[in-house]
């Protein structure tokens, strides 16, 4: 029955988080803030870490591929490729480069 109430009597350990200016310390790293990332250092092999709370635990999660320079270069490409200009006689979609209506030669060089 001893044994039982040692176990019992165990201290929770509180979380080694401090408040600092301008965020968090935690194990001697410091975070803008609780689930809010931040640039990992230059060695490491993922680009971010963010210092992760839920249901009353603490844990720094590291996420991010570390080669790419911009991670949105495909999706401008793809972007423009969506935009249309409309004609405002015919109402066909146009390419965004184009200055006449390809379906009834309208100008539409001055359509945004």
């Amino acid at each position: 029955m001893e044994q039982w109430e040692s176990v019992l009597k165990k201290k929770k350990k509180k979380p080694q988080i401090k408040r600092v200016k301008g965020g968090v310390m935690y194990r001697g790293e410091k975070f803008p803030g609780v689930n809010k990332p931040k640039r990992a250092p230059k060695g490491s092999k993922k680009k971010y870490r963010v210092l992760a709370h839920q249901n009353g635990k603490y844990r720094v999660v590291s996420f991010g591929a570390r080669g790419y320079k911009d991670f949105l270069q495909h999706k401008r490409e793809w972007i423009l490729k969506k935009l249309k200009k409309t004609c405002p006689v015919c109402g066909h979609k146009n390419d965004i480069n184009a200055d006449k209506c390809s379906n009834c030669g309208a100008d539409i060089s001055d359509v945004k």
